[in-house]
């Protein structure tokens, strides 16, 4: 697997171009605007673009979306259906927030916890995570150490859950019970800022470590 972080939009969002070595095909992971930067990262991987992959209906998370699947007839995979209403929003989101790409979109498969998401040859679970949005996923291939969690966690920090429908203890609950399971090794690419190992997290994260608790922080 190829993978490219490309910072987009004045939120710095991270999206991700992940690209299967062995078939050469790729996928968007969030495309949240700029959309032909993103089309030239592409294009300039010399990959096939098969599909985007979206983790929740944040419009810094996919601001970009439709106009990709308009232009390239590629299919649109997630989040899990609770977003739709954030989704519905995006035209709304877009003038608050000024990402003009932004339109409302149907995703042609809503994802549940459970299910894969196939690019070329690598398959990646789908790991329902809600807190920051009831409908939020997680990407995870823990056989490639790799995570593309959204806003579920960040290094040392997590999902904000002051939106409508977010959930602090079914964020922290999202965390600890599926993402830390698929190992300390794990790379996640979150959706702002760098990236991190769920090992480093909690060992040091102080919202969702293991100290946080064990001193009853939670």
């Amino acid at each position: 697997m190829k993978l490219a972080i490309i910072p987009v939009t004045p939120f710095q969002q991270n999206c991700s171009l992940v690209v299967c070595t062995t078939t050469n095909r790729a996928a968007l992971v969030d495309p949240g605007g700029e959309v032909d930067r993103l089309l030239d990262a592409v294009a300039k991987s010399g990959a096939t673009l098969e599909k985007i992959l979206v983790t929740h209906g944040h419009v810094d998370h996919c601001g970009g979306v439709a106009e990709i699947a308009q232009r390239t007839g590629v299919p649109i995979e997630g989040p899990q259906r609770e977003d739709a209403f954030w989704i519905d929003q995006l035209a709304r989101q877009a003038a608050m927030f000024g990402v003009p790409t932004a339109r409302p979109f149907a995703p042609d498969r809503w994802l549940e916890h459970g299910d894969t998401a196939e690019v070329g040859a690598i398959r990646f679970d789908v790991i329902h995570c809600p807190g920051h949005t009831p409908g939020h996923v997680v990407f995870a291939n823990a056989g490639l150490g790799v995570a593309f969690v959204g806003d579920v966690l960040f290094a040392g920090s997590i999902g904000r859950t002051d939106f409508p429908r977010s959930d602090h203890a079914a964020l922290l609950r999202s965390i600890r019970t599926r993402l830390w399971p698929l190992g300390d090794d794990v790379t996640f690419v979150p959706g702002h800022g760098p990236t991190s190992t769920f090992g480093e997290e909690r060992a040091t994260n102080p919202f969702v470590g293991d100290a946080a608790f064990r001193a009853g922080a939670t």
